[in-house]
């Protein structure tokens, strides 16, 4: 079969063995039968679900219907209607994946496309490769970042061993970078204060991992001697030293393509920082007290509440091994960065600690604002102790301010007092001259750009000098009638 696109150039179409794993949904919105028929009949060949159309509009309805996986959109030249709907599209269906067509030569038009969202691109005319090179290639980030997706709903969900709670715009990018990351098997490095959780996280990244039927082993290098890391880590034969009666492996061997974990790496001396870089190398170890070497399979999950960027700079971390441990680089955020989620964080606390007592706990207002206006400096860990403190003396039910620990006690009371003096200070004389927001001018701006220029939207976008998706986004929030909502 053949087809004839722009140019006098002739696509044959020749069916292909690659299908996609997943039977995808791709919607084709060209205004060129003949190139829209070799597309359909090229991505059905492939695999695909395929609706097309030449209207613009008519693809608002399609996807209005179902939303699609791959959007294959030609982009006319002379107008932004092709563009608007990629910037639209790109908003109201994030998870859908954008391949723009353009002209010949048409590269402005292509840049802006990936501008407003689009995920790749094709200059016509094109061949059957170079088309089911796209889609192979927007098929396989499209059931990436579905896993992706779906794996940090389960991360935000989850309240058993992934659970790392709050709903904060810290603990959001966490979930993200954490549930791609899972995914992986590179080196990790977490960083984050004493009490952040940085064990949880790295139970985390193994738990949804590729091998999490493996093995996670743990090693403090902060609470061992240095001969005694070096014996967990590496192992040693019989006779290595004094009590040695049998020979033991080490936790790099014992992880059998699992995670080790090696808290507070920070703290591990000069010497066997060397010996785990050749290690990590030359995936190998040579035990204690032999002359053999053992290949070793293992991920390597390492954590330190110290800053590792500055101890190489002082000569006391090696550099080689700093990036060698931080090809993935994860900085959990203190809790007074959180704020927001302290009372989700403390009713799970409750919540537990309820099972425990067989008691419904609950926490007064006041105790509540005292929590609210502590620093943490011991983060999660320190929420955690605060609750389980309250909870063993509590008298009822109800936890009060008194029933804190003396440090949050004491502060609490301070506050209240000075709230209360501030209350019974006499008020400012005269009323209050009313004062737009700033929210509200921003509103009207938006607004009034897009009257002025007769609805253009991405000129308006232009002349605010935001963002195509940001305008959108702020329509959505003004309630402003969605365009692809419209008939």
């Amino acid at each position: 079969m053949l087809e004839t696109v722009p140019n006098g150039r002739t696509m044959e179409f020749v069916p292909q063995l690659t299908k996609p794993a997943v039977r995808l949904h791709l919607l084709v919105v060209d205004a060129d039968p003949p190139m829209r028929s070799a597309c359909v009949e090229i991505a059905t060949s492939l695999g695909y679900a395929v609706e097309s159309t030449g209207d613009l509009g008519q693809a608002r309805s399609l996807l209005r219907g179902r939303a699609a996986d791959i959007l294959l959109v030609n982009l006319p030249t002379g107008n932004n209607h092709g563009l608007e709907l990629v910037a639209e599209v790109k908003l109201l269906y994030p998870e859908t994946a954008v391949i723009a067509m353009t002209a010949s030569g048409s590269v402005n038009a292509a840049v802006e496309a990936m501008r407003c969202g689009a995920t790749d691109y094709l200059s016509k005319p094109f061949a059957i490769d170079e088309l089911s090179t796209v889609l192979e290639r927007a098929a396989a980030t499209h059931v990436t970042d579905t896993a992706t997706r779906q794996l940090r709903e389960r991360l935000r969900l989850s309240q058993g061993l992934g659970a790392r709670i709050g709903r904060s715009g810290e603990m959001e990018k966490l979930y993200r970078i954490l549930s791609k990351v899972a995914q992986s098997t590179h080196p990790v490095l977490v960083l984050g204060e004493s009490g952040t959780g940085k064990e949880l996280v790295a139970r985390t990244i193994h738990a949804y991992g590729p091998n999490s039927q493996k093995p996670f082993l743990p090693v403090d290098c902060g609470s061992l001697v240095p001969t005694l890391i070096e014996s967990e880590l590496f192992g040693y034969v019989k006779g290595a030293f004094t009590g040695a009666n049998r020979s033991k492996d080490g936790l790099l061997v014992s992880a059998e393509g699992g995670t080790v974990f090696l808290d507070e790496i920070g703290e591990l001396p000069l010497d066997l920082q060397a010996k785990l870089l050749r290690a990590l190398q030359e995936k190998e170890v040579r035990p204690v007290g032999a002359t053999h070497r053992i290949p070793i399979k293992a991920r390597i999950v390492a954590a330190t509440n110290r800053d590792l960027a500055a101890m190489v700079e002082n000569g006391a971390f090696r550099k080689d091994l700093f990036y060698r441990l931080n090809v993935v680089n994860l900085r959990l955020p203190s809790l007074r960065e959180r704020r927001e989620d302290i009372p989700l964080l403390a009713a799970h606390f409750l919540d537990r600690n309820s099972r425990q007592y067989h008691t419904k706990f609950t926490l007064s207002d006041e105790a509540l604002r005292t929590m609210m206006r502590h620093d943490w400096p011991g983060n999660v860990r320190e929420l955690e102790h605060s609750v389980e403190h309250a909870c063993a003396l509590a008298s009822g039910p109800m936890l009060h301010l008194g029933d804190l620990p003396t440090q949050l006690r004491n502060r609490g009371m301070e506050a209240e007092r000075t709230t209360s003096m501030s209350d019974e200070s006499p008020g400012v004389a005269g009323a209050v001259p009313a004062v737009k927001t700033l929210a509200d001018l921003e509103r009207d701006a938006i607004l009034g750009a897009i009257r002025t220029l007769k609805g253009d939207k991405l000129q308006a976008a232009k002349l605010l000098g935001i963002g195509k998706t940001t305008l959108y986004r702020k329509l959505k929030e003004y309630g402003i009638v969605d365009p692809l909502r419209e008939s």
